[in-house]
C-alpha cells in the first residue's frame, strides 16, 4: 500500500532545503543552526531524523492534537479580566502568588505573561536586563540571507523634500542587488523591491527585517473580526508574498542587530547624493532610472568575495506569476446582485460558468500597477464597472430643480419669508452655549 502524501508547509520546506545543502557538504552544522534560529545539538537530532524518515521527519508528530497541557477554556479570559477589575497594579511574579492564594489559579509566571501580552497588557513595572552585543560572521554563501531597509534622507539636496531609499544588502558579499527611490517607506516599495530581486537575481533563503508594522503586526493592535474567526493575526501584504514565496524572515530586535545595512545608508549617505547632484537628477523616476549604473559601481568598489564561491540563489519554480504575489490581497463577499465593493467603488463580476457567485468569498488582488483582478475559487472572473447606485445618481444630479418640485406656495398676507440657509449657523455672541 502506497504511503500517504506528506504535506510540507513552507517553513518545512525551507528546513529541508537548508538540511539537504549540508548533507551535500555545503554548510556546516553551525551554519545551519543559525539559518534554523537551533541549537547546533538540535540540529544534530534534525539531521539524524532527516536521514532515517525522509521528509516526514520534519513534519511535528502532534500536528493537529490539542497540546496536554492547553489551557481549560475560559481560563485566559479570566486571568484577564481578574487583572483589569481586581489587580491592576500586581506585576506578574506578584500576580501568579495572587492567583494561587485568593483565586485558586495555579499559574506559572510565564503563562500569565504570555496570556497578558496577547491581551495587550504589560506588567507595570518592566525590567530589561543590559545587552550584550558581538560581531556575527556573515554568511558564507550569496543569497542566504538579504538585509533589507529603508532610508528617509534629502536625497536630492538639502533644498528638497525628503524621499526614501529601499534597498537590501547581501550578508555574504555586501552586494546591493536591488534598490529603488520611493515618496515614504510603503508595503507597494518593498513588494516591488522583492520582485526587482527575484526577476533579477532569485530568491533568497531569507529576510532580515526590523519590526517595522510593514513586516509585522503589532501585538497590541486589536484582531479584527475575520482574525478573531480565525483564530489569529493575519500576516502583513509583505510578509504573505515571502511566505508565499518560501523565504524566510529573521526579526531585527535593535538597529545594531542590522548594522550591514545601516552601515550602508551611512555610505550612500555620502556618495551617491553626490552623484545625483553631479548628474542634476531631482525626482525619483529619474533617481531610479540611475541607480542600477551606480549599483553595479559600487558593488565593483565595495564588495567582498563568499567564503563558499557556490550562491544560494533559487531560481524561480515554472508558473510563478510575480505578478500575483507581489500585491495587495483583499478578501471580499459578493452582495446579492454580483457585485463587490473595493477603493469606494462598486464592481460587477460577469457570469461564469460556475453557479452564481452571490455571497460567496472572493480573492481581489491590487497589483502594483493599479489594475485589479478579481478571483473566485482560485480562477479569474471577468469584471466591469458596476452602474451607479441610486444615492450616487442623486449625488450626482446636485440640487433638485425646483420646476421638478412645482411652484412654491405662496405666502400668506403679513408673513415674512424665511431667507434660505446656507452653510452652518453660527450662534450670536449673547447665546446660551457662549455663557
Amino acid at each position: 500500500m502506497d504511503d500517504p502524501p506528506i504535506h510540507l508547509s513552507a517553513r518545512e520546506q525551507r528546513r529541508a532545503r537548508i538540511l539537504n545543502e549540508h548533507l551535500a557538504g555545503r554548510l556546516t552544522v553551525a551554519q545551519v543552526a543559525g539559518l534554523l534560529g537551533v541549537s547546533e545539538r538540535q540540529v544534530s537530532r534534525m539531521l539524524a531524523r532527516y536521514r532515517r524518515d525522509g521528509p516526514a521527519a520534519l513534519v511535528h508528530g502532534n500536528r493537529g492534537r490539542r497540546p496536554w497541557h492547553a489551557l481549560p477554556d475560559g481560563l485566559a479570559g479570566r486571568v484577564v479580566e481578574l487583572v483589569r477589575t481586581k489587580y491592576p497594579d500586581a506585576n506578574h511574579s506578584h500576580l501568579a502568588e495572587l492567583l494561587a492564594e485568593r483565586e485558586a489559579i495555579g499559574l506559572e509566571r510565564t503563562t500569565i505573561r504570555r496570556i497578558l501580552l496577547a491581551a495587550g497588557l504589560r506588567t507595570p513595572r518592566p525590567r530589561r536586563a543590559p545587552a550584550h552585543r558581538s560581531r556575527r560572521e556573515r554568511m558564507p554563501r550569496e543569497g542566504m540571507l538579504l538585509q533589507a531597509d529603508g532610508s528617509p534622507h534629502h536625497w536630492f539636496g538639502p533644498d528638497r523634500p525628503r524621499v526614501t531609499l529601499l534597498g537590501a544588502i547581501d550578508d555574504a558579499t555586501g552586494r546591493v542587488p536591488w534598490a529603488l527611490f520611493r515618496e515614504q517607506e510603503d508595503a507597494a516599495g518593498y513588494l516591488e523591491l522583492i520582485w526587482r530581486i527575484a526577476e533579477c537575481q532569485g530568491l533568497p533563503e531569507g529576510f532580515y527585517l526590523d519590526r517595522h508594522g510593514i513586516f509585522t503586526r503589532r501585538s497590541h493592535e486589536p484582531l479584527t473580526l475575520e482574525e478573531e474567526l480565525a483564530g489569529g493575526r493575519f500576516p502583513t501584504q509583505v510578509r504573505r508574498a515571502l511566505d508565499e514565496l518560501g523565504i524566510g524572515v529573521i526579526h531585527a530586535l535593535s538597529p545594531q542587530a542590522k548594522g550591514r545595512i545601516e552601515r550602508l545608508w551611512g555610505t550612500l549617505q555620502g556618495r551617491l547624493v553626490v552623484e545625483l547632484a553631479l548628474e542634476g537628477i531631482t525626482d525619483i523616476p529619474g533617481a531610479n532610472a540611475f541607480l542600477p549604473g551606480f549599483l553595479a559601481r559600487f558593488d565593483a568598489r565595495f564588495g567582498v568575495p563568499a567564503t563558499d564561491p557556490h550562491p544560494a540563489w533559487r531560481p524561480l519554480a515554472t508558473g510563478i506569476d510575480l505578478a500575483r504575489i507581489c500585491c495587495f490581497k483583499y478578501g471580499r463577499v459578493v452582495a446579492s446582485d454580483g457585485t463587490i465593493s473595493f477603493g469606494g467603488r462598486s464592481i460587477q463580476l460577469l457570469p461564469t460558468d460556475r453557479r452564481s457567485l452571490a455571497r460567496a468569498r472572493v480573492e481581489v488582488q491590487e497589483h502594483l500597477d493599479g489594475s485589479l483582478l478579481v478571483l473566485a475559487h482560485g480562477d479569474p472572473v471577468a469584471t466591469v464597472a458596476a452602474p451607479p447606485g441610486p444615492a450616487t445618481l442623486r449625488a450626482r444630479g446636485g440640487p433638485r430643480s425646483t420646476e421638478a418640485l412645482g411652484p412654491a406656495p405662496e405666502a400668506s398676507t403679513g408673513s415674512k419669508q424665511r431667507p434660505a440657509r446656507r452653510g452652518p449657523r453660527t450662534p450670536p455672541e449673547d447665546h446660551p452655549w457662549r455663557r
